[in-house]
């Protein structure tokens, strides 16, 4: 019987990993120049972190966390999101106390949800976020905004749209949560089995639900932005202004709201207008959060942040035609025929990467013709050829695969030559 991956999850065979590996160094060379440090988590935690830091409301919660009894009866979860455990280790490494603030991270890893699989959704994922704690500038929220286009824009990505909401602080999402009450009750028994229960614990994710999007309810619901206090309005209104003055064009969306409990004040989401990309056209999503750090233990801190799959990413990216560039060649491939010329493939192989060139050689004993073939489909630039009597007048034969001009190189300068040819050479 044969055993294959579990549903839900992927292998990255080579070919594939290499766009990823390049994806996160573009992420993480983009964090670096906004000032965002990488921070990396267990991928299990204590189940509780997540019933209290994302919110027992949350389909998250309720139906998709991947949790067990370790053999010391303590419940754990594998994390289902990142930012939980970001404010985790913030509150119990005491990043509050550090003094340069917001203390501003970045983090890629695998994240578990256990849902119905579907293209660019996985049991098992992969996320990039970023979280900036300890401020309550909106200047800072447009930052995260910026941050988050550039991630796209910086890989080719074009068909983007920012969409943008405010939810108040708490006393306006309290005013807007008594009016979603009075608008959704009288309907009550015409929802679905979930949004009965959001009636109740959190009406606002009612905004948010698939099955009843289509309930003429929900064309009439009450706009969060009709509750807005002063100091709401105001903040909202700064940051637009300031994503105004960095030319990054987002579009207003009331029925905006995020699926866990913790967010306030500015909430957006990226969706890629690509043709072709699929019905769910959500990229990312994040906003501004207070409260999170206190029900972990921490001081009254605010935050904001965002995520995304990288799943989804190479999906946009494929739905523009966008190739990244991707390095999958040889930088040189090494031919030997002879003993004593395949003790010195060895040798020469092993000071060539030792020198910082990527290259390969036969471990098959096979016949010139076929590793010349092994050159070619492994796409060198460079064979470096070498038999016994090669090795005698201690010289090499280099090839360039793309010309076909050879040249005889001595042993011992073979390896200065072949840095100076290769790009980036001297």
């Amino acid at each position: 019987m044969s055993i294959n991956a579990p549903r839900g999850t992927q292998d990255l065979l080579p070919g594939v990993s290499e766009k990823w590996q390049y994806v996160e160094k573009v992420l993480a060379d983009l964090c670096r120049r906004y000032h965002y440090k990488e921070i990396r988590t267990p991928i299990f935690e204590h189940t509780e972190l997540f019933q209290r830091g994302v919110g027992d409301s949350t389909d998250i919660v309720q139906k998709e966390m991947y949790t067990f009894e370790d053999r010391g009866g303590r419940s754990i979860t594998l994390r289902p999101e990142g930012t939980a455990s970001v404010v985790r280790s913030y509150v119990q490494h005491k990043g509050y106390g550090l003094p340069n603030q917001p203390v501003k991270y970045f983090y890629v890893g695998p994240m578990f949800r256990y849902e119905r699989p579907q293209q660019g959704r996985l049991r098992q994922f992969v996320q990039f976020g970023i979280e900036a704690l300890g401020s309550d500038d909106p200047a800072i929220d447009a930052e995260v905004l910026a941050l988050a286009m550039s991630a796209y824009e910086e890989l080719g990505l074009k068909s983007l749209k920012l969409v943008l909401n405010s939810l108040g602080d708490k006393e306006s999402r309290e005013a807007h949560r008594e009016a979603l009450v009075a608008h959704f009750q009288p309907h009550k028994e015409e929802l679905c089995a979930d949004c009965q229960v959001r009636l109740d614990q959190n009406p606002l994710r009612i905004l948010d639900c698939k099955k009843d999007r289509d309930h003429p309810a929900m064309e009439t619901a009450p706009s969060i932005l009709d509750y807005l206090n002063e100091y709401s309005q105001k903040y909202f209104n700064q940051v637009k202004n300031y994503l105004d003055s960095m030319g990054i064009d987002y579009v207003i969306d009331p029925n905006l709201v995020r699926g866990l409990d913790y967010y306030n004040h500015t909430a957006f989401e990226i969706m890629s207008e690509a043709e072709g990309f699929g019905a769910i056209t959500t990229l990312s999503g994040g906003g501004r959060y207070t409260g999170l750090v206190e029900e972990i233990g921490g001081p009254e801190t605010s935050g904001i942040g965002f995520a995304f799959s990288i799943e989804r990413l190479l999906m946009a990216l494929e739905a523009e035609e966008i190739e990244l560039p991707v390095n999958e060649g040889l930088d040189c491939y090494v031919v030997s025929f002879g003993d004593e010329a395949a003790q010195e493939a060895v040798k020469l192989t092993y000071q060539l990467r030792n020198a910082g060139v990527q290259v390969d050689k036969d471990y098959q004993n096979r016949k010139m013709k076929a590793q010349f073939k092994s050159a070619d489909r492994l796409q060198a630039k460079y064979v470096v050829v070498l038999g016994d009597r090669e090795v005698e007048n201690q010289v090499v034969n280099v090839k360039n695969m793309q010309s076909g001009e050879q040249q005889e190189v001595p042993i011992a300068e073979v390896v200065q030559h072949l840095q100076q040819q290769l790009p980036g050479g001297e």
